[in-house]
């Protein structure tokens, strides 16, 4: 029998085009991006209980005594109190509560600082009973989340690391998904083998969490490039019927020479009927327009849950309609900001938020440490040769013996 004839086994197929490509653009734009992604990432997740910490810092200045006769001051005499507690100082926002021994939260910032503090006043006396500052920190670290501090150009560079991230949630998704399904790519794609070797453990880190956490990462990243691009946050406006026009430029204009209604009896005038227990204004709203928009909720620090519109002729205190088209412009953005804040499904889509943060301030870590384990090892041809030169060092010793 010729051995020579035999016939030769097919040759393994290798990975098509498309598998190349996925692979290239899940590894070499985040290899890029990765430090950039890590420290967007960290600062974002630091944010998500933001809202819970202020509520902690601020301790029993949330709290007043409710007198007997319970009477609310009007927001000129909380105005005047807070400007005399807090030179220098402006108020940006009102935030009432249905509950009586809550105190008024004002939110307010220095034009010269810039520095921001959240202000409890007792709303039966108008007495300023604390500045609590720790929304300073939550403002400079939602700056450094959105731009590094750093303009313009810290929001391209971030914006472009956010794309890289969207990219890398799709790609990665093709990548772990199993050729075939069976128990063996079930467990391993599900499962992380925690007394494994290290490389097989980093491995199921990056590939096992990553999908786990790889809708909620989508939505962050994407959420993300809406707030930034304001083309997309337009173009996602007007695919939900709301118009690109702002509610605010169909509104009455300020009017000096008539005086205006106070705020306080409106706001739990909508809190009652909204049902409620939050109800913000924005101050400098007030400035321009000659009417008061209230929105009421739970009123987080960039978005508000539940969110509910009502306008009022400042003047005549008559409501004023607001066509569903704007409404749902203002529903749009803040359902984004909900979205991008984890303020989505409560202290669940919160504590979601929260863990994917972390998982994706590990993924580029985890997936540098991939690639750079099997970066050092030596390639096929390479293991060829060297197995071909012991083969002919085992064969030369043998004929010498």
């Amino acid at each position: 029998m010729n051995t020579n004839n035999k016939a030769k086994l097919p040759r393994k197929k290798g990975k098509s085009l498309f598998s190349r490509i996925v692979a290239w653009l899940h590894l070499w734009p985040s290899i890029v991006a990765g430090v950039i992604l890590v420290v967007v990432s960290i600062s974002g997740t630091v944010i998500v209980y933001c809202d819970e910490i202020m509520d902690f810092s601020a301790g029993e200045a949330k709290y007043v005594q409710v007198p007997d006769h319970a009477q609310r001051v009007s927001s000129d005499i909380l105005k005047a109190n807070f400007s005399k507690a807090n030179p220098g100082y402006d108020i940006s926002e009102f935030v009432f509560f249905k509950d009586p021994g809550r105190s008024v939260r004002i939110r307010a910032f220095n034009p010269k600082g810039p520095k921001l503090a959240m202000v409890y006043a007792d709303p039966y006396t108008g007495k300023i009973i604390a500045k609590d500052e720790s929304l300073q920190f939550f403002f400079v670290m939602a700056h450094f989340h959105a731009s590094f501090l750093a303009g313009k150009t810290g929001g391209w560079i971030v914006a472009l690391a956010t794309i890289v991230f969207v990219i890398s949630t799709i790609t990665g998704l093709i990548l772990w998904w199993p050729k075939r399904w069976n128990k063996t790519t079930r467990q391993a794609s599900f499962t992380i083998k925690w007394k494994a070797r290290f490389k097989r453990f980093n491995y199921d880190l990056h590939n096992v969490y990553g999908f786990y956490s790889l809708i909620v990462c989508f939505i962050l990243g994407t959420t993300g490039l809406i707030i930034f691009f304001e083309p997309l946050m337009e173009t996602t406006v007007k695919m939900t019927n709301g118009t690109t026009e702002h509610m605010m430029d169909t509104l009455p204009k300020l009017d000096s020479a008539k005086t205006a209604k106070d705020i306080v009896p409106f706001a739990y005038e909508v809190l009652a009927k909204s049902g409620e227990k939050e109800v913000s204004i924005w101050n400098f709203e007030r400035k321009k327009l000659g009417a008061y928009i209230f929105t009421s909720g739970k009123v987080g620090l960039k978005s508000i849950e539940h969110a509910s519109i009502d306008v009022y002729d400042m003047y005549t205190g008559k409501e004023i309609p607001i066509d569903k088209k704007y409404l749902q412009h203002e529903k749009t953005e803040n359902v984004v900001w909900q979205l991008h804040m984890g303020q989505w499904w409560g202290q669940i889509g919160k504590l979601s938020t929260f863990l994917a943060g972390i998982i994706a301030t590990s993924l580029p870590i985890t997936g540098f440490l991939i690639w750079w384990g099997r970066r050092k090892k030596p390639s096929k041809k390479k293991k060829e040769v060297k197995n071909h030169h012991k083969h002919r060092t085992s064969v030369h010793q043998e004929q010498t013996v």
